[in-house]
Formats: structure tokens, sequence, C-alpha cells
């Protein structure tokens, strides 16, 4: 029986018709059976203040327990001015904190960058991976997925309509398959 582990996926737009969005769900149906994905809400988190970590805002505790229970992590994010969406890094810091408990450490996590733009969040896709060495996320290296040109790849039920960047997408999901299998606390189950 093939080992089944639990992603969370985390989308670093909160626009109702986000191509971001658009594409976790596509990541959703493109995924092995091994893997079961989940999108996490993330646009409801108070601003992270470490004076609150005494007494943490119920959406901390409710979003820290969530990802406790996830196996790894997909991040799908757009660029906003070459670096992270502040909802998505919001995200993270109130994630690894309070300090020593990150619920982070130690999880696999793949980051796939979309935007309208040629070079797809490159500057995003890399400070998000900066972010991830210090928080222990062994983050996957290969296949790279930098997705530009956002606005002519889905239809508008929101499919993705590209069939290159539909295969570029399995083989990134069979990729991360395969990474969170190797580098899921334990090793392989």
């Amino acid at each position: 029986m093939m080992a089944q582990h639990k992603i969370a996926v985390l989308v670093g737009s909160l626009r109702k018709d986000s191509f971001n969005l658009k594409m976790a769900k596509a990541l959703i149906k493109l995924s092995p059976d091994s893997l079961t994905l989940e999108i996490v809400e993330i646009g409801g988190l108070p601003l992270y203040n470490q004076d609150l970590d005494d007494n943490p805002p119920g959406a901390w505790a409710e979003f820290r327990q969530s990802i406790k229970k996830f196996d790894a992590v997909l991040f799908v994010t757009p660029e906003y001015n070459r670096s992270v969406p502040g909802v998505l890094k919001n995200a993270i810091d109130v994630g690894s904190r309070p300090y020593g408990q990150s619920v982070w450490d130690g999880k696999p996590g793949a980051v796939m960058s979309v935007s309208l733009g040629g070079i797809g969040g490159f500057g995003a896709n890399h400070h998000l991976r900066q972010s991830m060495v210090f928080l222990n996320v062994p983050v996957m290296q290969q296949p790279e997925a930098y997705i530009g040109n956002a606005a002519n790849l889905f239809n508008e039920e929101g499919d993705l309509t590209s069939d290159s960047t539909r295969e570029h997408a399995a083989k990134f999901m069979r990729a991360f398959a395969a990474w969170v299998a190797a580098n899921t606390p334990g090793g392989r189950r």
C-alpha cells in the first residue's frame, strides 16, 4: 500500500479570481494518489505581533494546529515588488512563533510562483526559499516552477488550458510526491 501524505497548500494571493488559486486547484487535480492536498486559508490571520504570543488570537492558534496536522507544505505565490506577498509572509511568521515552536520545522516543502509577467515570480520564489532555510523546511530544488504569463493559461472556468504548463505542473507534482516521501520525518513510510 502506498503511503499517503497530507499536504498544506498556502496560496499567497487573496484575490477571488487569483491565478495562483487557480494554479493551486490545478495542482490538486494533477497530484499523484500518494498526496492529499488541502488549501489552508491565510487571509484572516491577524498580523503577527510578538506581544500577543502569551495570549495569541484564536485564528493564530487554529492556524498553528491546522499546519501541525500536515506532513508537508506547498506554497503557490505571486510576486509583489520582487518578493513574497505580505499575507503569505504573515502566515509564515505566525506559524514560526513562539520561538522554538515553529509548525514548519522539518516539513518538506515546494514553491511554485505564478505571475502575469514573463519571469514567473522568480523574486518571490527565491525570497520564500530563503525564509524556508531558516525555518528548517527542506524545499524541493528541481524541477523549479516559475509560471509566467498566467493570464493566458486558464479558461473562464479556471481550468488550466496550456498543455505544456499542465505537463510541467504534473511533473512538478510527481517530483514533489517523491520529495515528500524521501524527506518526511522518519524517512519513507
